[in-house]
């Protein structure tokens, strides 16, 4: 047995895979991050602290779940999109349900600066690797770099 990881799917785009990587470490890192320091980030910008860190601590133990499973559909991001689209919709999600605490005056705006971060730089590439997967996975065509070009003119 070999110590190999195994191969991305064929014709994916590498760019993908080290995407996919990168959200991994990110999320690990930044939900490391918030489980052992949960206070920090409310410190940083001058909120009030928690009342209940546990509950921050867990949003973190979640964001690190996804950072694992980030890592392992890197390999294959066409078998794996379930995973990539959860993300996806949670990244779309989070901000919009920030936005409207905001607007509801229950979120200070600098609470959205980690949005930037966790969630918005992510779109377009997740979607754009959603894309993908949809056209390999149902669409007789043959999936290549040169249609993943087209698929992000749409």
């Amino acid at each position: 047995m070999t110590n190999t990881p195994p191969l991305l799917t064929p014709n994916a785009p590498t760019w993908m895979r080290y995407t996919l990587q990168a959200a991994a470490i990110y999320n690990i890192v930044w939900g490391a991050w918030v489980v052992l320091f949960p206070q920090s980030f409310f410190i940083w910008f001058g909120l009030p602290l928690l009342q209940y860190p546990a509950i921050w601590q867990a949003v973190g133990m979640i964001v690190g779940c996804y950072g694992i499973g980030y890592w392992l559909a890197a390999y294959d991001p066409v078998r794996h999109y379930p995973v990539i689209l959860v993300g996806f919709l949670g990244k779309l999600f989070g901000p919009i349900g920030f936005i409207q605490q905001a607007y509801l005056g229950t979120l200070p705006l600098v609470f959205g600066l980690h949005n930037i971060t966790n969630d918005l730089i992510w779109l377009i590439p997740f979607a754009l690797i959603l894309r993908f997967a949809y056209q390999a996975t149902y669409t007789k065509k043959s999936v290549n770099a040169s249609t993943l070009h087209k698929a992000a003119k749409l």
